[in-house]
């Protein structure tokens, strides 16, 4: 490609770079190139305005697609389980738990941490959460303040990787209509799809696999250099009841089997189960919030279960004239359910409400939504344009004469995306990265899944990378007196090592990411 319209890509993504570079907000940045580049084209002749009449109906179905509606639905229920302060009981029971070994304490913390991030994805605040709990018993009892600074900030981020976070439905969503994309362009009109639950099985077992080499290290450098993560005696760290156990472990991962269970059974799609896993959410946050007799909310938990074992059990399809006795006693049994069910989630959200709860929660879901919603409309125009201009052809130029073939095309967006980790959050990465770069990829063989996880892990690596990663600065905002910044970049050193080590351990075998996503799916 040569011409006006070579140059004024290059320009585009120059100024898009630039832009991103001095701070300027994205969704801006990214509105600004298209319609300036855009007006440049159709001024040199090389942009067709009849193409941004497809911009409405993009909009349209970005604003209407029922997998983007999981996206609120998520972040309602990370922001309400954030405030329902289930992150403190967890850390004290988990810590009484392993705190008696060498290590225990930051073992605890990787725990809560995956537990956390599964069930809530909030990372700036569980990091902080556990900064502010975790570290000053840490520092208490002598851990060195590097370990235990790495440790919060590493199991902090496990929400990027472990299903089911909510940028992954972004990512899972970009990812299929670069897949698409790439087929159309290879001549294939029988599409292959892919969809969130294959993205969500696909990044379960490395997840767990980085979450397992974290404590492996833990376990380890304690055991070399006791000094590191000192024992808490046990007359000072207590013993915890199985009861109590129970308790603070029972309510996340009860919300990680509802919600990741019956994606990856095919039971509920992930707007769904994202619904599942907001109304469990808001129950445990009535439960804990205030005064308040605690059965309407373990009444509404049994009718739930009751609910699903009847739709399990009888046809409960509405309509129907012919419906057996059975059937029609079971949707009568249901419909009282639903009523008790409902009557505990009114509880719930009076009691949230009057506890200054709700109204923080709604607030914050609908700033994150509309933020996330404005850059992917701002995304759709780049895209529009910089496709117009020839964008595809420059890109696949690029990425064709990079030596390796595949393997360092590859190589060489990873780069690019960890650089852009350092200023941008991951849904902006995913926004303006993988539908330029993606397409052309999956055209050279890369499997889409595959490219997912390790985008995600990536981007895990890049947040944790010093001087610039941002889980590092949430971390340095609740440091107490005698820990310093450079304790933080000392201890996450070996983290990254271990993000690193991940990442080629699933370059190596693509299997671990693709393996669950076929046996499940096909």
């Amino acid at each position: 490609m040569e011409g006006p319209g070579l140059w004024l890509n290059i320009g585009m993504m120059f100024t898009l770079c630039f832009g991103i570079m001095i701070g300027l907000p994205v969704m801006f940045i990214l509105t600004g190139c298209a319609i300036l580049f855009g007006g440049l084209g159709i001024l040199f002749g090389v942009f067709d305005v009849f193409l941004l009449g497809a911009l409405a109906q993009r909009v349209f179905g970005t604003m209407t697609s029922e997998t983007l509606v999981a996206i609120p639905i998520f972040i309602f229920m990370g922001m309400m389980l954030e405030r329902s302060r289930i992150a403190p009981d967890l850390l004290e029971a988990m810590g009484r738990l392993f705190g008696t070994m060498r290590g225990g304490l930051a073992i605890s913390v990787t725990i809560v941490g995956a537990l956390l991030g599964a069930s809530a994805g909030v990372v700036g605040a569980t990091v902080v959460t556990m900064g502010l709990i975790a570290l000053p018993a840490m520092m208490r009892y002598r851990y060195d303040a590097g370990f235990a600074t790495g440790s919060i900030c590493a199991a902090g981020t496990l929400g990027q990787i472990i299903p089911p976070a909510t940028v992954m439905i972004v990512l899972g969503e970009v990812l299929a209509s670069a897949y698409q994309q790439a087929q159309l362009a290879q001549g294939l009109f029988s599409i292959d799809t892919i969809s969130v639950g294959d993205l969500y099985a696909g990044s379960l077992i490395p997840s767990l696999i980085l979450t397992a080499m974290y404590m492996i290290w833990q376990a380890l450098i304690c055991w070399l250099r006791p000094a590191t993560g000192p024992a808490v005696p046990a007359a000072e760290a207590g013993r915890v009841k199985l009861a109590e156990l129970i308790e603070v472990l029972v309510a996340p991962i009860v919300l990680l089997v509802a919600i990741l269970g019956s994606t990856l059974a095919g039971i509920a799609t992930p707007t769904e189960s994202a619904a599942v896993g907001a109304i469990g959410a808001t129950l445990l946050a009535g439960l804990r919030a205030g005064k308040g007799s605690p059965a309407p909310i373990h009444l509404a938990n049994a009718a739930a279960l009751l609910l699903v074992a009847l739709g399990m059990a009888f046809d409960l399809r509405l309509g129907r004239q012919d419906a057996p006795l059975a059937d029609r006693l079971a949707l009568w049994t249901a419909g009282l359910l639903a009523v008790v069910l409902f009557y505990g989630i009114a509880v719930s959200l009076w009691r949230t409400f009057r506890d200054g709860i709700l109204s923080p929660t709604c607030h914050n879901t609908m700033s994150v939504t509309a933020m996330i919603f404005a850059t992917l409309i701002g995304a759709t125009l780049f895209s529009l344009v910089f496709r117009g201009l020839g964008g595809d052809d420059v890109v696949r130029a690029f990425l064709d004469a990079i030596p390796g073939g595949k393997y360092g095309a590859l190589f060489v967006v990873m780069l690019i995306v960890f650089i852009l980790g350092f200023p941008l959050d991951f849904v902006e990465i995913v926004i303006i990265v993988v539908p330029i770069v993606g397409p052309v990829l999956m055209q050279m063989g890369i499997d889409p899944i595959w490219l997912g996880v390790l985008i995600s892990l990536n981007l895990q690596t890049s947040f944790l990378t010093p001087p610039l990663g941002p889980t590092l600065f949430y971390i340095q905002s609740v440091l107490p007196e005698g820990v310093t910044s450079k304790d933080v970049y000392r201890g996450i050193i070996p983290f990254v090592v271990i993000q690193v080590l991940a990442i080629a351990v699933v370059v190596a075998w693509p299997e671990l990411a693709t393996w669950l996503p076929k046996a499940l799916f096909g």
